[in-house]
């Protein structure tokens, strides 16, 4: 029996061509040979001569794909959303498939965790006093971007979607668009993460007072990977931050000055005050802020100099962020009740009008905000006297 055309074997598929099985088999290849690369790269971790390349070369793998297509901006700028977050998903999705596994790849390896730990540590002397060199920055923030990677193409992608007029994606088409998993974040690795306790490694960074750029970097980095951590929603992760001294170092981060551009800043106060929404979002979160006053005011005075800060420089994120945390706050009576004396007054007035004009989410939380606010105070004595009754004894 002579052999037939392919495309109209029997075994073929039906309405199949030669030229896709083709392009399916070299796809799969490409796909092959690229998880063969990353691998290779894992491997080479642990070989110090071999291993700042290797960091190099994969933290560039977590921002290949989507960002492509985003830093093309004349390719997409005159689009309609539903195309830029369609075009965008399609870009990623084979990188997501390809390095989905990456997380536990890095962890699993034999002593690849503990060469990113050897990165960490290695420039702690250097500190104190500050004496930090832009490329030890670049080479540390490297092994952190294996660890945090999805939120910095998350910060990456906002600040560019900040310069087109007619894009506005949402939360939720962020995470579609954005779902690649790192170590702190993956469902396989997270916990192990915690167990580990590696959280506590990035705190001597966040601890730092130099605000000279290799500093900033290295903080906004490293709260990063904090970020990855708390993004997943899981109670046990707050929990595990709130053993920790992580709100008195977000706080502290919130307040600091920044000698970096106007966008660098935002980022940095965009992950610290995103770090604490997430936790106050969580009961247990909500409930370890309330206990005393001391912690409530804490945040509260916080939040209130950022406001005044944004009335003089306007972020509509960054005060999306900060009303969902006051919304959150009110959420607890004893909460509400203080925040009828020490909620700012910009945001009781038209201060912020023109900043949230587009935003109709952050509208309706600060008007549920002031509804909260504006209410009686019957609640917060049956939960235990106010905050104000708290301090006086």
């Amino acid at each position: 029996m002579l052999n037939q055309p392919q495309s109209l074997s029997m075994n073929a598929p039906c309405g199949g061509s030669t030229s896709s099985m083709v392009n399916l088999a070299e796809a799969q290849m490409n796909k092959d040979q690229k998880m063969a690369s990353a691998e290779s790269l894992v491997l080479e971790l642990i070989n110090p001569d071999l291993r700042e390349n290797a960091l190099l070369e994969l933290s560039k793998l977590w921002l290949h794909g989507f960002m492509a297509l985003l830093l093309n901006k004349d390719a997409f700028s005159h689009l309609p959303r539903w195309r830029i977050l369609n075009d965008g998903y399609d870009a990623l999705k084979p990188k997501r498939e390809l390095f989905q596994d990456l997380a536990p790849l890095l962890w699993n390896s034999f002593g690849t965790i503990a060469a990113l730990l050897q990165e960490i540590v290695s420039i702690y002397p250097v500190l104190s006093p500050p004496n930090l060199t832009p490329a030890q920055s670049n080479r540390v923030c490297n092994a952190l971007a294996l660890l945090q990677a999805p939120l910095k193409i998350a910060l990456k992608a906002q600040v560019l979607f900040m310069n087109f007029e007619n894009v506005c994606l949402s939360e939720e088409e962020r995470v579609l668009i954005l779902d690649v998993q790192c170590v702190a974040s993956h469902s396989e690795t997270r916990m192990l993460f915690l167990n580990a306790h590696i959280p506590l490694y990035l705190y001597p960074f966040l601890n730092t007072n130099s605000k000279s750029r290799p500093f900033e970097y290295l903080r906004l980095t490293s709260l990063g990977v904090i970020g990855a951590l708390v993004k997943v929603d899981d109670t046990e992760v707050i929990s595990f931050l709130l053993s920790t001294e992580i709100i008195p170092l977000c706080l502290r981060t919130m307040e600091m000055g920044s000698e970096l551009s106007k966008t660098d800043k935002q980022s940095r106060l965009l992950v610290a005050t995103f770090i604490v929404q997430k936790i106050l979002l969580d009961d247990v979160g909500l409930d370890y802020i309330c206990t005393t006053a001391e912690r409530f005011f804490a945040v509260g005075r916080v939040l209130g100099t950022m406001v005044t800060t944004l009335a003089e420089q306007p972020s509509s994120r960054l005060l999306k962020h900060i009303i969902r945390c006051y919304l959150r706050l009110s959420d607890n009576p004893r909460a509400c009740d203080a925040l009828r004396s020490c909620l700012p007054d910009m945001l009781k007035d038209a201060t912020f009008s023109n900043c949230l004009r587009e935003d109709q989410t952050a509208r309706r939380w600060l008007q549920q905000l002031l509804h909260n606010v504006g209410g009686n105070r019957v609640a917060a004595f049956q939960a235990g006297g106010s905050f104000d009754h708290m301090l006086v004894n």
